[in-house]
């Protein structure tokens, strides 16, 4: 439920209760799959109905794969830089010049670590680029299925990809629900991988808490929630990392927030570089 405050800003009143579903029976997704038909199926596999206000999040490899985000390395012509960087990080010098055509800036490298901004503004290891879950379609033994030179990218517009699965899912059902792309990412000051949302449609994906009261009436100072952050990450323990196969969950509980910021996409949730003290 969300309420107007006399200032005009909106607080995000939870239920007491979130659920989350992973849904059932997702097949392997290939390039040019319809997702939308993919999560409507899996809803009702889990035996469940998409309702206005629900949250679909989705792992942002099978966007990737379902827009064919694939590249092969043996194609990879190798630049001079990406020479000179591979040999100082210890990668294979293809990878690293796709990690470069996918980078606004190299952030850290030392051997075996490529930090990079990516061009959508992530500060990601190895420009998001993936090779695990990736299924060998042409190889024939298991010698060239290990030797597969195949990798997946990220999305090339995560907002845009979310925005389209909420219109389908609006025009096929008739709901609206909001809808975040999830990956996968570590920190810079904590062990571990959590879910990052790299794409929002149709929620706030901030909540600019300052200004409301805590318990004893003192202003929130410097207060923002990253809400599609939570939300991300949250879904990411039902996904899994390895073999679980679950990269599709639904969340119902949970709030959309405030309609007027619905489109204003994940790039809000990163910080500006000016603001930045840890680079």
């Amino acid at each position: 439920m969300v309420l107007p405050l006399i200032d005009s800003k909106i607080i995000i009143h939870m239920s007491d209760e979130i659920q989350l579903f992973a849904l059932k029976n997702i097949p392997l997704v290939e390039p040019g799959n319809d997702l939308d038909e993919i999560i409507i199926d899996g809803v009702k596999e889990s035996g469940l109905d998409l309702k206005n206000g629900d949250i679909v999040v989705i792992a942002q490899k099978i966007i990737s794969k379902s827009e064919d985000c694939y590249r092969d390395l043996v194609s990879v012509t190798v630049s001079d830089d990406a020479k000179h960087l591979a040999e100082k990080v210890g990668k294979d010098p293809r990878l690293v010049e796709l990690i470069l055509s996918e980078s606004q800036q190299v952030i850290r490298a030392v051997p075996g670590v490529l930090i990079v901004q990516h061009r959508l503004g992530l500060i990601h290891a190895n420009a998001g680029i993936d090779h695990s879950n990736i299924s060998n379609g042409y190889a024939t033994n298991e010698a060239e299925f290990e030797a597969d030179t195949r990798v997946l990218l990220l999305p090339q517009n995560p907002n845009r990809s979310a925005e389209k699965i909420r219109k389908q899912l609006k025009a096929t059902l008739d709901v609206d629900v909001g809808v975040v792309i999830s990956d996968s990412v570590g920190r810079a000051w904590r062990k571990g991988t959590v879910g990052l949302a790299i794409g929002v449609s149709g929620l706030e994906p901030l909540h600019d808490l300052c200004g409301e009261s805590d318990l004893f009436d003192q202003q929130l100072q410097a207060t923002e929630l990253g809400y599609a952050d939570e939300l991300a990450s949250a879904a990411s323990l039902l996904m899994g990392q390895a073999a679980e196969a679950r990269p599709i969950v639904l969340i119902r509980g949970a709030s959309l927030g405030d309609a007027e910021n619905h489109d204003c996409g994940a790039e809000v949730l990163q910080r500006e570089t000016e603001r930045d003290l840890f680079r």
